[in-house]
Protein backbone atom coordinates (compact mmCIF):
# COMPACT_ATOMS: atom_id res chain seq x y z
CA UNK A 1 0.00 0.00 0.00
CA UNK A 2 1.40 3.37 -1.03
CA UNK A 3 2.15 5.94 1.68
CA UNK A 4 2.75 9.68 1.79
CA UNK A 5 6.33 9.05 2.91
CA UNK A 6 7.06 6.98 -0.20
CA UNK A 7 5.72 9.70 -2.44
CA UNK A 8 7.71 12.43 -0.70
CA UNK A 9 10.93 10.42 -0.47
CA UNK A 10 10.86 9.77 -4.22
CA UNK A 11 11.17 13.52 -4.88
CA UNK A 12 13.97 14.34 -2.42
CA UNK A 13 16.47 14.21 -5.25
CA UNK A 14 14.83 17.12 -7.07
CA UNK A 15 16.92 20.16 -6.14
CA UNK A 16 15.87 23.78 -6.48
CA UNK A 17 18.82 25.51 -8.19
CA UNK A 18 18.28 28.80 -6.34
CA UNK A 19 18.15 27.38 -2.82
CA UNK A 20 20.36 24.32 -3.22
CA UNK A 21 17.82 22.18 -1.34
CA UNK A 22 15.33 19.54 -2.40
CA UNK A 23 11.76 20.59 -3.05
CA UNK A 24 10.41 18.35 -0.29
CA UNK A 25 12.57 19.95 2.42
CA UNK A 26 11.58 23.37 1.09
CA UNK A 27 7.93 22.49 1.65
CA UNK A 28 6.90 22.77 -2.01
CA UNK A 29 4.90 19.52 -2.04
CA UNK A 30 1.34 19.99 -0.79
CA UNK A 31 -1.92 18.03 -0.58
CA UNK A 32 -0.71 14.50 -1.40
CA UNK A 33 -3.69 12.27 -2.31
CA UNK A 34 -3.46 8.51 -2.82
CA UNK A 35 -6.33 6.40 -4.18
CA UNK A 36 -5.15 2.90 -4.90
CA UNK A 37 -2.39 3.39 -7.47
CA UNK A 38 -3.50 6.90 -8.42
CA UNK A 39 -1.40 9.70 -6.91
CA UNK A 40 -1.99 13.44 -7.05
CA UNK A 41 -0.32 16.37 -5.33
CA UNK A 42 0.43 20.07 -5.70
CA UNK A 43 3.85 21.65 -6.23
CA UNK A 44 3.59 25.12 -4.66
CA UNK A 45 6.42 27.26 -6.01
CA UNK A 46 7.54 30.64 -4.73
CA UNK A 47 6.25 32.48 -7.81
CA UNK A 48 3.94 31.54 -10.72
CA UNK A 49 6.69 32.58 -13.13
CA UNK A 50 9.33 30.17 -11.77
CA UNK A 51 11.70 29.56 -14.73
CA UNK A 52 12.08 25.84 -13.91
CA UNK A 53 8.45 24.98 -13.12
CA UNK A 54 8.02 22.82 -16.23
CA UNK A 55 11.18 20.92 -15.38
CA UNK A 56 9.98 20.45 -11.80
CA UNK A 57 6.67 19.06 -13.01
CA UNK A 58 8.36 16.60 -15.38
CA UNK A 59 10.85 15.50 -12.71
CA UNK A 60 8.08 14.97 -10.15
CA UNK A 61 6.00 12.89 -12.56
CA UNK A 62 9.01 10.78 -13.44
CA UNK A 63 10.09 10.24 -9.82
CA UNK A 64 6.67 9.25 -8.50
CA UNK A 65 5.83 7.10 -11.54
CA UNK A 66 8.90 5.00 -10.80
CA UNK A 67 7.48 3.86 -7.43
CA UNK A 68 6.17 0.26 -7.64
CA UNK A 69 2.38 0.22 -7.48
CA UNK A 70 1.86 3.73 -8.92
CA UNK A 71 -0.45 3.62 -11.93
CA UNK A 72 -1.03 7.36 -12.56
CA UNK A 73 0.40 10.69 -11.40
CA UNK A 74 -1.38 14.06 -11.52
CA UNK A 75 0.78 17.08 -10.64
CA UNK A 76 -0.84 20.48 -10.16
CA UNK A 77 1.45 23.51 -10.22
CA UNK A 78 0.66 26.54 -8.03
CA UNK A 79 2.46 29.42 -6.34
CA UNK A 80 2.52 30.70 -2.78
CA UNK A 81 0.88 34.02 -2.03
CA UNK A 82 3.18 36.84 -0.89
CA UNK A 83 2.90 37.96 2.70
CA UNK A 84 1.72 41.55 2.62
CA UNK A 85 3.03 43.94 5.22
CA UNK A 86 0.47 44.53 7.96
CA UNK A 87 -0.97 48.03 8.09
CA UNK A 88 0.37 48.93 4.67
CA UNK A 89 -0.97 48.92 1.17
CA UNK A 90 -4.11 50.26 -0.44
CA UNK A 91 -7.31 48.53 -1.48
CA UNK A 92 -6.67 48.72 -5.22
CA UNK A 93 -3.53 46.59 -4.81
CA UNK A 94 -5.08 43.86 -2.64
CA UNK A 95 -5.58 41.60 -5.67
CA UNK A 96 -2.04 42.14 -6.98
CA UNK A 97 0.32 39.29 -6.09
CA UNK A 98 3.63 41.10 -6.58
CA UNK A 99 4.26 44.86 -6.61
CA UNK A 100 7.72 45.89 -7.83
CA UNK A 101 9.38 49.29 -8.09
CA UNK A 102 11.57 50.09 -11.08
CA UNK A 103 13.79 52.95 -9.96
CA UNK A 104 16.82 54.82 -11.21
CA UNK A 105 17.36 57.70 -8.76
CA UNK A 106 18.85 59.56 -11.74
CA UNK A 107 17.12 60.55 -14.96
CA UNK A 108 18.28 59.64 -18.44
CA UNK A 109 19.38 56.06 -17.80
CA UNK A 110 16.51 54.37 -19.67
CA UNK A 111 14.53 53.31 -16.59
CA UNK A 112 11.10 53.73 -18.18
CA UNK A 113 12.16 51.85 -21.30
CA UNK A 114 13.43 48.93 -19.20
CA UNK A 115 10.25 48.97 -17.08
CA UNK A 116 8.03 48.89 -20.19
CA UNK A 117 10.04 46.17 -21.92
CA UNK A 118 10.07 44.11 -18.72
CA UNK A 119 6.29 44.44 -18.32
CA UNK A 120 5.75 43.29 -21.91
CA UNK A 121 8.15 40.37 -21.49
CA UNK A 122 6.41 39.11 -18.34
CA UNK A 123 3.00 39.52 -19.97
CA UNK A 124 4.17 37.46 -22.96
CA UNK A 125 4.85 34.61 -20.51
CA UNK A 126 1.11 34.40 -19.93
CA UNK A 127 1.02 36.30 -16.65
CA UNK A 128 -1.36 39.15 -15.76
CA UNK A 129 0.72 42.33 -15.70
CA UNK A 130 0.16 46.02 -15.10
CA UNK A 131 2.50 49.00 -15.57
CA UNK A 132 2.00 52.24 -13.63
CA UNK A 133 3.92 55.35 -14.72
CA UNK A 134 4.19 57.74 -11.76
CA UNK A 135 6.62 60.32 -13.16
CA UNK A 136 4.44 63.43 -12.94
CA UNK A 137 7.04 65.76 -14.52
CA UNK A 138 7.98 63.49 -17.42
CA UNK A 139 5.56 60.57 -17.95
CA UNK A 140 6.97 58.16 -20.51
CA UNK A 141 4.32 55.47 -21.03
CA UNK A 142 2.20 57.54 -23.50
CA UNK A 143 5.27 58.01 -25.72
CA UNK A 144 6.67 54.49 -25.29
CA UNK A 145 3.39 52.88 -26.35
CA UNK A 146 2.46 55.65 -28.82
CA UNK A 147 -0.82 56.36 -27.03
CA UNK A 148 -2.19 59.76 -28.03
CA UNK A 149 -5.27 61.39 -26.47
CA UNK A 150 -6.39 58.30 -24.55
CA UNK A 151 -9.98 58.06 -23.40
CA UNK A 152 -9.73 57.31 -19.68
CA UNK A 153 -12.85 55.62 -18.35
CA UNK A 154 -14.07 55.62 -14.76
CA UNK A 155 -16.29 53.13 -12.97
CA UNK A 156 -17.51 53.64 -9.40
CA UNK A 157 -15.12 56.59 -9.09
CA UNK A 158 -12.18 54.38 -10.07
CA UNK A 159 -9.82 54.83 -13.03
CA UNK A 160 -9.85 51.92 -15.47
CA UNK A 161 -6.39 51.10 -16.90
CA UNK A 162 -5.93 51.02 -20.65
CA UNK A 163 -5.18 47.61 -22.13
CA UNK A 164 -2.63 47.09 -24.90
CA UNK A 165 -2.40 43.48 -26.06
CA UNK A 166 -3.49 42.33 -22.60
CA UNK A 167 -1.04 44.57 -20.73
CA UNK A 168 -2.74 47.02 -18.34
CA UNK A 169 -1.36 50.56 -18.43
CA UNK A 170 -1.91 53.66 -16.34
CA UNK A 171 0.08 56.88 -16.46
CA UNK A 172 -0.20 60.29 -14.90
CA UNK A 173 0.30 61.43 -18.48
CA UNK A 174 -3.05 59.85 -19.41
CA UNK A 175 -4.76 61.98 -16.77
CA UNK A 176 -2.90 65.27 -17.22
CA UNK A 177 -2.39 65.14 -20.98
CA UNK A 178 0.37 67.26 -22.52
CA UNK A 179 0.04 70.10 -20.02
CA UNK A 180 3.25 70.81 -18.08
CA UNK A 181 3.14 69.83 -14.42
CA UNK A 182 3.77 73.18 -12.73
CA UNK A 183 3.09 72.44 -9.08
CA UNK A 184 4.76 72.18 -5.70
CA UNK A 185 5.58 69.11 -3.64
CA UNK A 186 2.32 68.62 -1.69
CA UNK A 187 0.27 68.84 -4.90
CA UNK A 188 2.56 66.34 -6.62
CA UNK A 189 2.25 63.88 -3.74
CA UNK A 190 -1.52 64.34 -3.90
CA UNK A 191 -1.64 63.38 -7.57
CA UNK A 192 0.55 60.34 -6.91
CA UNK A 193 -1.68 59.20 -4.05
CA UNK A 194 -4.77 59.67 -6.17
CA UNK A 195 -3.52 57.55 -9.05
CA UNK A 196 -2.38 54.87 -6.59
CA UNK A 197 -5.65 54.76 -4.69
CA UNK A 198 -8.07 55.17 -7.58
CA UNK A 199 -6.79 52.80 -10.25
CA UNK A 200 -8.74 49.55 -10.45
CA UNK A 201 -6.12 46.97 -11.44
CA UNK A 202 -8.22 43.91 -10.74
CA UNK A 203 -6.34 40.60 -10.50
CA UNK A 204 -2.65 40.84 -11.43
CA UNK A 205 0.37 38.62 -11.01
CA UNK A 206 2.76 41.56 -11.32
CA UNK A 207 2.38 45.33 -11.08
CA UNK A 208 5.50 47.26 -12.10
CA UNK A 209 5.60 50.83 -10.84
CA UNK A 210 7.87 53.06 -12.89
CA UNK A 211 9.22 55.40 -10.22
CA UNK A 212 10.16 59.04 -10.81
CA UNK A 213 13.92 59.66 -10.66
CA UNK A 214 15.27 60.81 -7.30
CA UNK A 215 14.78 60.02 -3.62
CA UNK A 216 12.43 62.77 -2.45
CA UNK A 217 8.86 63.19 -1.23
CA UNK A 218 7.19 61.54 -4.24
CA UNK A 219 9.35 58.44 -3.96
CA UNK A 220 8.75 58.16 -0.21
CA UNK A 221 5.00 58.55 -0.74
CA UNK A 222 5.07 55.64 -3.17
CA UNK A 223 7.19 53.25 -1.10
CA UNK A 224 5.24 53.99 2.07
CA UNK A 225 1.83 53.34 0.51
CA UNK A 226 2.29 50.69 -2.15
CA UNK A 227 3.69 47.86 0.07
CA UNK A 228 6.35 46.89 -2.48
CA UNK A 229 7.57 43.30 -2.62
CA UNK A 230 10.88 44.50 -3.99
CA UNK A 231 12.71 47.00 -6.17
CA UNK A 232 15.16 46.90 -9.05
CA UNK A 233 17.50 49.78 -9.78
CA UNK A 234 18.33 50.75 -13.35
CA UNK A 235 21.63 52.51 -13.97
CA UNK A 236 24.24 53.12 -16.62
CA UNK A 237 27.91 52.36 -15.91
CA UNK A 238 28.63 56.10 -15.99
CA UNK A 239 30.14 57.43 -12.78
CA UNK A 240 27.42 60.06 -12.30
CA UNK A 241 24.77 57.34 -12.36
CA UNK A 242 26.62 55.02 -10.00
CA UNK A 243 26.83 57.78 -7.40
CA UNK A 244 23.03 57.71 -7.19
CA UNK A 245 22.72 53.92 -6.98
CA UNK A 246 23.86 53.98 -3.35
CA UNK A 247 21.26 56.65 -2.54
CA UNK A 248 18.53 54.52 -4.06
CA UNK A 249 19.61 51.40 -2.18
CA UNK A 250 19.65 53.27 1.12
CA UNK A 251 16.24 54.84 0.44
CA UNK A 252 14.53 51.52 -0.22
CA UNK A 253 16.21 49.73 2.66
CA UNK A 254 15.26 52.45 5.14
CA UNK A 255 11.60 51.76 4.37
CA UNK A 256 12.07 47.96 4.36
CA UNK A 257 11.74 47.44 0.61
CA UNK A 258 14.24 44.76 -0.50
CA UNK A 259 16.38 45.66 -3.50
CA UNK A 260 16.39 42.61 -5.77
CA UNK A 261 19.24 43.65 -8.03
CA UNK A 262 20.64 46.13 -10.53
CA UNK A 263 19.96 46.45 -14.26
CA UNK A 264 22.88 47.92 -16.16
CA UNK A 265 21.54 49.78 -19.21
CA UNK A 266 23.51 51.10 -22.21
CA UNK A 267 26.47 49.13 -20.91
CA UNK A 268 28.05 48.52 -24.34
CA UNK A 269 27.43 48.55 -28.08
CA UNK A 270 28.17 45.90 -30.66
CA UNK A 271 30.20 47.06 -33.64
CA UNK A 272 28.64 46.43 -37.07
CA UNK A 273 31.99 45.50 -38.58
CA UNK A 274 33.66 43.32 -35.95
CA UNK A 275 30.68 42.13 -33.85
CA UNK A 276 32.76 42.94 -30.76
CA UNK A 277 31.27 44.34 -27.57
CA UNK A 278 32.64 47.80 -26.83
CA UNK A 279 32.16 48.92 -23.21
CA UNK A 280 31.96 52.71 -23.27
CA UNK A 281 32.31 53.13 -19.51
CA UNK A 282 34.23 49.96 -18.65
CA UNK A 283 32.94 46.57 -17.57
CA UNK A 284 31.41 47.30 -14.19
CA UNK A 285 29.15 44.33 -13.43
CA UNK A 286 31.64 42.90 -10.93
CA UNK A 287 32.39 46.41 -9.65
CA UNK A 288 28.69 46.87 -8.88
CA UNK A 289 28.64 43.53 -7.07
CA UNK A 290 31.73 44.43 -5.06
CA UNK A 291 30.53 47.92 -4.22
CA UNK A 292 26.90 47.30 -3.37
CA UNK A 293 26.68 43.56 -2.70
CA UNK A 294 23.84 43.23 -5.22
CA UNK A 295 23.60 41.01 -8.27
CA UNK A 296 23.41 42.49 -11.75
CA UNK A 297 20.16 41.09 -13.14
CA UNK A 298 21.05 41.94 -16.75
CA UNK A 299 23.28 44.09 -18.93
CA UNK A 300 21.60 45.86 -21.84
CA UNK A 301 23.56 47.20 -24.82
CA UNK A 302 22.67 50.34 -26.74
CA UNK A 303 19.84 49.11 -28.99
CA UNK A 304 18.20 51.16 -31.72
CA UNK A 305 14.41 51.23 -31.45
CA UNK A 306 14.21 49.63 -28.00
CA UNK A 307 11.98 52.51 -26.83
CA UNK A 308 9.34 51.83 -29.48
CA UNK A 309 6.62 49.68 -27.93
CA UNK A 310 3.78 50.59 -30.27
CA UNK A 311 4.06 46.87 -31.09
CA UNK A 312 4.44 45.02 -27.78
CA UNK A 313 6.15 42.09 -29.50
CA UNK A 314 9.15 44.28 -30.27
CA UNK A 315 11.97 43.15 -27.99
CA UNK A 316 10.71 39.57 -27.68
CA UNK A 317 13.98 38.24 -29.09
CA UNK A 318 16.31 40.34 -26.88
CA UNK A 319 18.61 38.00 -24.94
CA UNK A 320 19.24 40.54 -22.10
CA UNK A 321 15.48 40.91 -21.64
CA UNK A 322 15.01 37.16 -21.29
CA UNK A 323 17.90 37.09 -18.82
CA UNK A 324 16.31 39.91 -16.83
CA UNK A 325 12.89 38.24 -16.57
CA UNK A 326 14.39 34.91 -15.49
CA UNK A 327 16.65 36.52 -12.90
CA UNK A 328 13.81 38.70 -11.61
CA UNK A 329 11.47 35.72 -11.14
CA UNK A 330 14.21 33.90 -9.27
CA UNK A 331 14.96 36.91 -7.08
CA UNK A 332 11.28 37.35 -6.17
CA UNK A 333 11.00 33.67 -5.33
CA UNK A 334 14.11 33.65 -3.18
CA UNK A 335 12.90 36.67 -1.21
CA UNK A 336 9.61 34.95 -0.41
CA UNK A 337 11.12 31.87 1.14
CA UNK A 338 14.63 32.80 2.13
CA UNK A 339 15.21 32.87 5.87
CA UNK A 340 18.97 32.54 5.90
CA UNK A 341 21.00 33.52 8.93
CA UNK A 342 22.83 36.83 8.45
CA UNK A 343 26.02 38.16 9.98
CA UNK A 344 25.59 40.40 13.02
CA UNK A 345 27.65 43.60 12.69
CA UNK A 346 27.95 45.87 15.70
CA UNK A 347 30.10 48.92 16.54
CA UNK A 348 32.57 48.55 19.40
CA UNK A 349 35.12 50.99 20.86
CA UNK A 350 37.98 51.02 18.34
CA UNK A 351 36.61 48.28 16.09
CA UNK A 352 33.62 46.72 14.37
CA UNK A 353 32.55 43.26 15.45
CA UNK A 354 31.28 40.80 12.83
CA UNK A 355 29.65 37.60 14.07
CA UNK A 356 29.30 35.19 11.15
CA UNK A 357 26.46 32.61 10.91
CA UNK A 358 28.96 29.72 11.22
CA UNK A 359 29.93 30.92 14.71
CA UNK A 360 33.22 32.56 13.74
CA UNK A 361 33.94 36.19 14.56
CA UNK A 362 36.07 39.02 13.18
CA UNK A 363 37.06 42.29 14.79
CA UNK A 364 37.84 44.94 12.18
CA UNK A 365 39.73 48.05 13.16
CA UNK A 366 37.63 51.15 12.56
CA UNK A 367 40.38 52.91 10.61
CA UNK A 368 40.77 49.87 8.30
CA UNK A 369 37.06 49.76 7.55
CA UNK A 370 36.80 53.51 7.03
CA UNK A 371 39.81 53.45 4.69
CA UNK A 372 38.34 50.56 2.69
CA UNK A 373 35.15 52.44 1.75
CA UNK A 374 34.42 52.22 -1.98
CA UNK A 375 31.79 54.94 -2.28
CA UNK A 376 32.09 57.72 -4.86
CA UNK A 377 33.43 60.13 -2.25
CA UNK A 378 36.33 57.81 -1.45
CA UNK A 379 37.14 56.21 -4.81
CA UNK A 380 37.69 58.00 -8.14
CA UNK A 381 34.98 56.57 -10.41
CA UNK A 382 36.90 56.65 -13.69
CA UNK A 383 40.29 55.34 -12.55
CA UNK A 384 39.37 53.36 -9.43
CA UNK A 385 42.09 55.21 -7.54
CA UNK A 386 41.55 56.06 -3.90
CA UNK A 387 40.57 59.66 -3.20
CA UNK A 388 40.47 59.30 0.56
CA UNK A 389 43.87 59.79 2.16
CA UNK A 390 44.10 57.23 5.00
CA UNK A 391 46.36 59.62 6.90
CA UNK A 392 43.43 62.04 7.27
CA UNK A 393 41.32 59.47 9.15
CA UNK A 394 41.15 60.36 12.83
CA UNK A 395 42.77 57.80 15.14
CA UNK A 396 39.60 57.72 17.22
CA UNK A 397 37.22 57.28 14.26
CA UNK A 398 34.06 55.52 15.43
CA UNK A 399 30.98 54.07 13.75
CA UNK A 400 27.89 55.81 15.11
CA UNK A 401 25.37 53.49 13.45
CA UNK A 402 25.35 50.31 11.37
CA UNK A 403 22.26 49.27 9.40
CA UNK A 404 21.74 45.93 7.67
CA UNK A 405 20.73 46.24 4.01
CA UNK A 406 18.56 43.27 3.07
CA UNK A 407 20.60 40.07 3.11
CA UNK A 408 23.64 41.39 1.27
CA UNK A 409 25.39 44.29 3.03
CA UNK A 410 25.54 46.93 5.76
CA UNK A 411 25.73 50.72 5.63
CA UNK A 412 27.93 52.48 8.15
CA UNK A 413 27.70 56.05 9.45
CA UNK A 414 30.89 57.45 11.01
CA UNK A 415 31.46 60.22 13.52
CA UNK A 416 33.39 62.19 10.87
CA UNK A 417 30.07 62.69 9.05
CA UNK A 418 30.66 60.10 6.31
CA UNK A 419 27.48 58.08 5.61
CA UNK A 420 27.52 56.78 2.02
CA UNK A 421 29.61 53.66 2.54
CA UNK A 422 28.02 50.28 1.73
CA UNK A 423 29.94 47.14 2.71
CA UNK A 424 28.89 43.77 1.31
CA UNK A 425 29.54 40.62 3.32
CA UNK A 426 32.34 39.74 0.90
CA UNK A 427 33.89 43.15 1.40
CA UNK A 428 33.91 42.69 5.18
CA UNK A 429 35.58 39.30 4.74
CA UNK A 430 38.24 40.90 2.53
CA UNK A 431 38.93 43.58 5.14
CA UNK A 432 39.23 40.91 7.81
CA UNK A 433 41.75 39.12 5.58
CA UNK A 434 43.75 42.32 5.14
CA UNK A 435 42.56 43.09 1.60
CA UNK A 436 41.66 46.79 1.80
CA UNK A 437 42.29 47.94 -1.77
Amino acid sequence: MLTDSQILDSMRGIIDPDFGKDIVSLGFIKNVQITGGDVSFTVELTTPACPVKDQFKADCEKAVSAIPGVSSVVVEMSAMKPKKKPGMGINTLQRVDTVLAVSSCKGGVGKSTIAAQLACAIQREGLRVGLLDTDIYGPSVPTLFNIRQPQIMMRDNMLIPLEVDGLKLMSIGFVMGDAPAVMRGPMVSGYVQQILQQTDWGDLDYLLIDMPPGTGDIQLTLVQQAAFDGAIIVTTPHSLSLVDVARGILMFEKVNVPVLGIVENMAYFICDNCEKKHYLFGQSAQTLKDRFGLDTLAQFPIIEGISNLSDTTLGADLAPLKELTNNLHRAVGKRRIQQEALPIVTPQPGHIRVQWPDGSEDQLLNRDVRAACQCAACIEEYTGQQILDPETIAPDIQATSIDTLGNYAVSIVWNDGHSSGIFSWERLKEIAAGVTA
